[in-house]
């Protein structure tokens, strides 16, 4: 056998397992995916209020909020001040003051949770620096939205509360009015909450309020103030990926007619058992498998011959 052929029958019989082993690349099958995340925001005070001075030449919107976070995020702090052009002789003046304060939102792939909590605390407004707005002892506000169970939204008010100086008895569920002659008037919604399928949302006071207090220097302040706020939306739940195969997770039909059996998955992924796949879904095998295999059988083949020449060429 000469040098050449022997190169042609060794480089034939190597190239056929390389051709095989290219064949046949691998392909993960089952997989999950998330398709997307939730939701969740706390805040412990909110004002949108409208603040006009006696003179009505000056129109001031008092829009502040206190420890609003949106998950995932925490937030701690006790007072609020601003300051008002016109308002308190042009010195910042303290909105809230409480003993805790505190606003907590985190989200997982499973579950999104809003929080909120206030204790002690003192709303005032423009103008009314010794006379609180609203005195409460503790209000708190929970959203919780967890895959695979219906949303929850729930706010406690606890202990007194007290508004522009009276103390008053809150209705659940219902709107207290106060009015204060020569003060103004504030209506109260206590623990508010609402829930969907995928959201929920707890508020535990919002007070709606029109106040003109005379001889402050402020003729007129109106708006809404909000306490301990809480929300959240369900994050949306895992969903398992397609086959390799393209398989939708169809059946095959049973008995086939010759008495055998249902043939299931190979993918594992627990689904109903899917149409028989002839690319070999789990292994990752594909329509272009027949023709490099034949390739291979080729080459065997081709290096068989060549050896069988060099043989008779070397008795010869």
């Amino acid at each position: 056998m000469n040098s050449n052929t022997f190169r042609l029958a060794a480089l034939a019989v190597a190239a056929a397992p390389v051709a095989l082993l290219v064949a046949a690349p691998a392909h993960a099958t089952g997989a999950t995916t998330t398709t997307g995340g939730g939701k969740a925001s706390a805040v412990v005070l909110r004002t949108a209020l409208d603040v006009s001075l006696l003179s009505k030449t000056v129109d001031v919107p008092l829009k502040t909020t206190l420890n609003e976070v949106h998950a995932p995020a925490s937030a701690e702090q006790t007072a609020l001040r601003v300051r008002l052009d016109g308002v308190n002789h042009g010195r910042p003046f303290s909105v809230l003051r409480a003993d805790v304060a505190t606003a907590n939102a985190t989200v997982d792939k499973h579950r999104a949770e809003g929080y909120s909590n206030l204790a002690k605390a003192r709303v005032h407004l423009p103008g009314l620096p010794l006379l609180s707005l609203i005195e409460v002892e503790k209000v708190t506000s929970k959203a919780v939205c967890e895959v695979g169970r219906e949303p929850v939204a729930e706010s406690n008010v606890l202990g007194h509360v007290s508004v522009l100086g009276k103390r008053v008895t809150l209705t659940s569920g219902g709107t207290t009015r106060v009015d204060v002659p020569g003060v103004g008037e504030v209506r109260l919604d206590l623990s508010k909450t609402r829930t969907t399928s995928r959201t929920a949302a707890a508020t535990a006071l919002r007070l709606e309020v029109s106040v003109n207090p005379l001889k402050l220097n402020v003729a007129d302040v109106k708006g809404e103030v909000t306490l301990a706020e809480a929300t959240c939306e369900t994050p949306k739940a895992p969903r398992p990926t397609k086959p390799a195969g393209g398989s939708d997770g169809g059946t095959t039909g049973g008995d086939n007619g010759d008495g055998g059996t249902d043939v299931k998955p190979q993918t594992g992924t627990g689904h109903a058992p899917a149409a028989v796949d002839t690319s070999l879904a789990e292994t990752g095998g594909s329509s272009t498998t027949p023709y490099i295999a034949g390739g291979a059988a080729l080459l065997l083949a081709l290096g068989a011959g060549a050896m069988v020449v060099a043989r008779r060429r070397a008795q010869d």
